[in-house]
């Protein structure tokens, strides 16, 4: 191999986008997560306000947190999950390059023999 040759960093951005890929699946679950938690929170809200199961104040303000919790962690987690996809965009777009840049060979097809 030679210096020029690409193939290396080719195998260290598709690590790199593996990493990546990795970290946008977890942000995805804890966006879910967020969501699951602000749905809940507002769900024992609702229960606590209407007063349905004799809940207290403390419920009332778990609540509040729970939605709260639940807000800011759905926020942090979308803005990860963008910045995370648009440095897989640009991995992928550099390994193209790279790819691109490398003279291929044509390999002539060869008649197949059965044994």
């Amino acid at each position: 191999m030679t210096e020029d040759d690409p193939t290396d960093e080719i195998s260290d951005i598709e690590d790199r986008i593996e990493a990546l890929a990795e970290i946008a699946e977890r942000c995805r679950k804890y966006i879910l997560a967020s969501k699951i938690a602000i749905g809940g929170g507002a769900a024992l809200l609702l229960v606590t306000i209407l007063g349905l199961f004799g809940f207290g104040q403390t419920a009332a303000l778990g609540s509040i947190a729970l939605i709260l919790g639940g807000i800011v962690s759905l926020g942090s987690n979308v803005s990860t999950l963008r910045q995370t996809e648009e440095a897989i965009s640009a991995a992928e777009a550099r390994r193209s390059a790279l790819i691109g840049s490398i003279d291929l060979r044509v390999v002539a097809d060869a008649p197949l023999k059965l044994v």
